[in-house]
């Protein structure tokens, strides 16, 4: 059965979900897509849990009918039937409560977020352009794979069709559970189309895994911000705007700073760099709370370093390896073309070994 504060929620989320059926509705709602993205986002998971409330309560009805009638003077064989059903239906009800216990326990549902993605070319020079572009081409062919959607803010690449850097955002159900872990540096191992003797390289790409920030997560002071405006370039420094639209924001108390240029528009440039700004800082600060928070480690896969060396990527054994789980796959070419779900399941399953563990201890 549900305790009382869990019925209490639901009547809540109840209540939520009439009035955000209102505001989906609502002209003004509809015309600000940003808006109208996350109302739905939160619609949709309140219509997941209150679809699972109503089959609880459907659940528990038919087993109060059943209960009347072994309490009622209705002959054995009826009695029999009741009985039976009740076999079946009390397991049922006992998985019904817990999904619906889990779903407000905060350590057993993590709530989806938005994650904004940085890769970046580290040491190999342009094998290791030639591999952050690899890692972008894994990360997007995922996330079409799994009906994610993807707004590209940034990107910088070569002459030779590598990447030096980009960054893009995700949405979606659970890109943030499976991508979460990430964060880290990638290496690979292979042979590159330059190298005339055949000698395996090691180069390596960094990549960082930022969550957005709502408006009630941080707040940044304007004063705090300086904003310059200039005219955006293309390789070699060309010119490939007649219009001061690049934007460079710095923020003053960190120096975190952000440059976005891909956008015609100065308005568009701005709003990007401030997303990325926002998800900086508020990744800058739980970094800082992490440290001091040395047992919260132990429930982690791994040490929320961003220069840990996460993964390996082996093209002559056609091997993938994660160092923090010792979770090996030789599935290379699969897992470059988007089919990531063996990695991320073995990641979660890892991740949730580790908090029953130091929940037990």
């Amino acid at each position: 059965m549900l305790s009382p504060s869990d019925e209490t929620k639901l009547l809540k989320a109840q209540t939520r979900s009439i009035e955000l059926e209102g505001l989906l509705a609502d002209e003004k709602v509809l015309s600000d897509s940003s808006q109208y993205g996350k109302l739905a986002k939160e619609f949709s998971a309140l219509g997941e849990i209150l679809s699972v409330y109503r089959s609880y309560q459907k659940t528990l009805s038919q087993i109060k009918e059943l209960d009347e009638i072994l309490k009622s003077k209705s002959d054995n064989e009826l009695k029999e039937m009741a009985q039976s059903e009740l076999a079946e239906l009390e397991p049922r009800l006992k998985e019904l409560t817990t999904q619906i216990s889990d779903y407000f326990d905060p350590s057993k549902n993590e709530p989806d977020k938005d994650i904004i993605i940085e890769i970046r070319a580290g040491t190999g020079g342009l094998e290791a352009s030639l591999f952050a572009a690899d890692l972008y081409r894994m990360y997007t062919k995922y996330a079409d794979l799994k009906a994610w959607k993807l707004e590209l803010m940034a990107y910088a690449d070569t002459e030779a069709g590598g990447v030096k850097e980009v960054i893009f955002s995700l949405s979606g159900k659970e890109c943030s559970k499976r991508l979460k872990w990430e964060s880290g540096t990638h290496r690979v191992q292979r042979v590159p189309t330059t190298e005339a003797s055949g000698r395996i390289h090691t180069s390596a790409v960094t990549v960082a895994i930022l969550f957005e920030p709502e408006e009630i997560d941080l707040e940044i002071n304007p004063k705090d911000l300086k904003i310059d405006v200039y005219r955006s370039s293309g390789p070699g420094g060309q010119s490939v705007n007649t219009t001061d639209s690049a934007v460079r924001i710095t923020h003053l108390p960190t120096g975190t700073v952000v440059v976005c240029q891909d956008e015609r528009s100065q308005l568009k440039n701005r709003a990007k760099a401030m997303r990325i700004l926002r998800a900086r800082i508020l990744d800058h600060m739980q970094q800082e709370a992490f440290q001091k928070e040395s047992a919260l480690r132990k429930s982690q896969v791994g040490s929320g370093d961003r220069s840990e060396k996460i993964r390996t990527y082996n093209f002559p054994d056609r091997r993938v390896t994660d160092h923090r789980i010792g979770f090996t796959s030789h599935q290379l070419e699969s897992i470059l073309n988007g089919d990531m779900d063996e990695l991320t399941n073995a990641l979660m399953a890892a991740e949730k070994e580790l908090k029953d563990t130091s929940a037990n201890q």
